[in-house]
């Protein structure tokens, strides 16, 4: 087990490396190299830090992931359902000081990526379960129009002092009405959106952030828009940062843990999601605990770099999976061909507009977007229809770092009231359908005198013990004559905790005292174990167990004499 927790799966990549897999891991790399640029520097920004750091935050997690990572083709680096939560934990602290922003996100990924190798080595991937699809809905809603509305501003050439979705759109709008837009930005921040969305339609996909990059690159140096206004990316620090730890404090870092948390359970459920993905897509399977272990040292590789949290990428992997990538060299050539641009030529990016990333972010916020699925949610199951709205609201309007937490909560009250006050049924029997099925869907179905067959889909634990109990007693009340067995139907049933184990005692002694047996039929073999360690499996006796209902019905009949043919019966005398 340890072993395959410590797995490199770069090392055994290598040895089964072949030749003929070079130059498409090139050229894929090269492509790559096009998009994460301009994406990265993008999502550093909409985190509210320069623009250098979202490539910092792309080379060392590409390199260690590459080492590290079970998946062959997935692609890691700065990520727009990130970015949002970023900017919430990082900006307040900071209070408007660059470079102390910069520590506090290399500290926000140190603590992620501790969480991530946790995550990893206790095997607690199945934290993600917890985000069920119309909560993951609901949240990725409100991130992509929290994330969408903080870039407004720079596509229109202004910025705004606001925190949050509501006061950044006010602060936005009173902005355009009071002429602070900057003409030249505006236009450059439609061009890019239109190359973009005409490059999505015609199915260009990553193309399209290329094409809109160098050309409105090129608009802005032969029109020297920046004499106009147009703020530019400027070039970049020449050279790559020493490697070194963020300087925080540890007050700091209490501070951030609960953003820390929030992002690495999202960064979790993308990078597991999308890794299954891949994998089925091409045949493989990918050990999940080694891809938290891998996500997590990715994202400290990012803090020491100058970086700043990363996830896996849905818009980068499938550009490295087109362009024909076929293993984790893809991401390291884009690495390395991003260290030749920051030590080679760092004035590429001299000219690049600010307005041009601002369209970039927002154009991948609209990938986070589901409104199919919220529709299909609102047409199947209003109730959890009703969850991602609640879900969509609490990061919209109290924030994305605590919308997580609303969202991980909203999960639990949901499971919990299912679990708490679960479907529940008095069964019959219906001439020539095999079972015995719900009376209230089947009012035609046979019942047997003085028997009361009752199913309870659910464990029986603290919270629905005395529900289980209610609806005992009320089926028992509803009868015409006097109940002689209560047999329930117990194969949903998956476990009896001490204090559900208390209400069977109880229960027990009430019915005996009103001449009812309780029995059960199909009940797990585990869940029998719990009985005898409470004593209530030798308070009943093991003639009260039956395998299935329809032993537990033939038990009734033998012992109580009732007059009862079963169709089955009446079919095989004939």
């Amino acid at each position: 087990m340890a072993a395959r927790r410590w797995d490199v799966p770069g090392w055994r990549t290598l040895r089964a490396y072949r030749r003929s897999w070079l130059p498409n891991d090139l050229a894929a790399g090269i492509v790559l190299t096009a998009v994460l640029v301009p994406v990265g520097m993008g999502y550093a920004e909409a985190a509210g830090l320069p623009a250098i750091t979202g490539l910092y935050a792309t080379i060392v997690p590409l390199v260690v992931y590459a080492i590290l990572g079970p998946s062959r083709i997935l692609v890691l680096g700065p990520d727009s359902s990130l970015a949002a939560i970023i900017a919430a934990t990082v900006l307040p602290l900071a209070a408007g000081d660059n470079a102390r922003a910069v520590a506090l996100a290399g500290g926000l990924a140190l603590i992620s990526g501790a969480f991530g190798i946790a995550f990893g080595l206790f095997r607690l991937g199945l934290l993600t379960d917890l985000l069920s699809k119309p909560i993951r809905i609901g949240y990725l809603n409100g991130i992509a129009l929290t994330v969408l509305v903080s870039q407004l501003p720079k596509t229109f050439g202004f910025s705004v002092d606001a925190d949050g979705l509501i006061d950044e759109a006010l602060a936005f709008i009173d902005g355009v009405a009071s002429g602070k837009t900057v003409p030249a930005a505006l236009g450059i921040g439609a061009l890019a959106l239109a190359i973009m969305l005409v490059g999505r339609w015609r199915g260009m996909g990553a193309l399209g952030i290329v094409v809109a990059t160098v050309a409105t690159t090129i608009v802005a140096s032969l029109m020297d828009l920046a004499a106009r206004g147009l703020d530019v990316v400027g070039s970049l620090p020449s050279g790559l940062p020493s490697l070194s730890v963020p300087a925080v404090s540890i007050d700091d870092l209490v501070a951030m843990l609960a953003g820390g948390f929030a992002i690495a359970v999202v960064s979790m459920a993308d990078t597991s999601v999308l890794s299954r993905t891949f994998a089925m897509r091409s045949g493989m399977r990918v050990n999940q605990d080694q891809e938290l272990l891998a996500l997590g040292a990715a994202n400290i590789g990012s803090a020491f770099a100058g970086g700043f949290p990363i996830s896996a990428s849905t818009s980068r992997t499938p550009v490295a999976e087109a362009a024909g990538g076929r293993t984790q060299l893809t991401g390291v050539i884009g690495a390395a061909a991003i260290v030749a641009l920051l030590v080679l030529a760092p004035s590429l990016t001299a000219n690049l507009p600010q307005p041009t990333l601002g369209a970039i972010v927002m154009v991948a916020c609209t990938s986070l977007v589901d409104l199919r699925g919220l529709v299909r949610l609102w047409q199947l199951r209003p109730s959890e229809f009703a969850l991602s709205i609640a879900c969509f609201l609490g990061v919209a309007i109290v924030g994305v770092v605590a919308g997580i937490f609303i969202a991980v909560a909203l999960a639990l009250m949901a499971f919990f009231w299912r679990a708490w006050r679960p479907y529940s049924a008095v069964l019959g029997r219906i001439d020539g359908l095999k079972g015995y099925h719900d009376i209230t869907r089947y009012p035609e179905a046979r019942r047997i005198r003085g028997l009361v067959l009752f199913r309870w889909d659910a464990p029986l634990f603290f919270a629905n013990a005395e529900a289980f109990r209610e609806e005992i007693e009320a089926a028992i009340a509803a009868e015409d004559q006097p109940t002689r067995w209560v047999v329930v139907a117990a194969e949903p049933v998956t476990d009896i905790d001490m204090t559900a184990a208390d209400m069977l005692e109880g229960l027990i002694a009430t019915l005996q005292a009103a001449g009812t047996q309780l029995r059960f039929a199909e009940l797990k073999d585990p869940v029998k174990d719990r009985l005898r360690r409470y004593g209530l499996y030798e308070q009943l006796g093991n003639d009260a167990f039956f395998p299935t209902i329809g032993t537990a019905v033939a038990g009734y009949v033998a012992e109580s004499g009732v007059d009862w043919v079963d169709w089955e019966e009446r079919d095989s005398d004939v």
